[in-house]
């Protein structure tokens, strides 16, 4: 009995093995060669007095974390730019997560679609795995949830 069961074990960890492999293989041959993930939870530090956090907590939402700063590497006619993509803050309710941007004085939201395409979009392509954008106005207290839904 002993050896049957040593070769049903050495089988069951094969196996494993085996499946762990192509799994790996699997997602490295199916990933886009030039993806550099953005890792959420590593923002900035999160203010206990900051106004948009103390809104957001009070309408049921939990701020998991701080601004985050994408560097965007740009090549125009050969030549190089840097620019970079803010996000405020990444919260999360009821199990889903969502970018927040919070409303500028000196850049006000068109509330068209194109406007909010424009200016929006990018984060929910950005971060894929997130539900959505909230938009934050803490001077008109509103929060705006906007999900974008890309058909073929």
């Amino acid at each position: 009995m002993g050896m049957f069961g040593d070769w049903f074990i050495m089988l069951v960890a094969g196996a494993f093995l085996l499946f762990w492999a192509y799994r790996g293989l699997y997602r490295w041959l199916h990933q886009p060669v030039s993806v550099n993930r953005l890792t959420l939870g590593k923002g900035g530090e999160l203010a206990e007095d900051d106004e948009n956090i103390l809104f957001l907590e009070r309408s049921g939402y939990e701020v998991v974390s701080g601004k985050h700063r994408v560097p965007v590497g740009i090549e125009l006619d050969g030549q190089t730019l840097n620019s970079r993509l803010y996000i405020d803050y990444i919260a999360e309710q009821d199990g889903k997560m969502y970018i927040v941007k919070t409303a500028r004085e000196r850049m006000p939201m068109d509330w068209t679609g194109s406007g909010v395409r424009d200016r929006l979009l990018v984060y929910s392509l950005l971060l894929p795995e997130c539900t959505g954008v909230l938009f934050v106005d803490v001077k008109e207290q509103v929060i705006r949830r906007i999900i974008f839904h890309i058909s073929d």
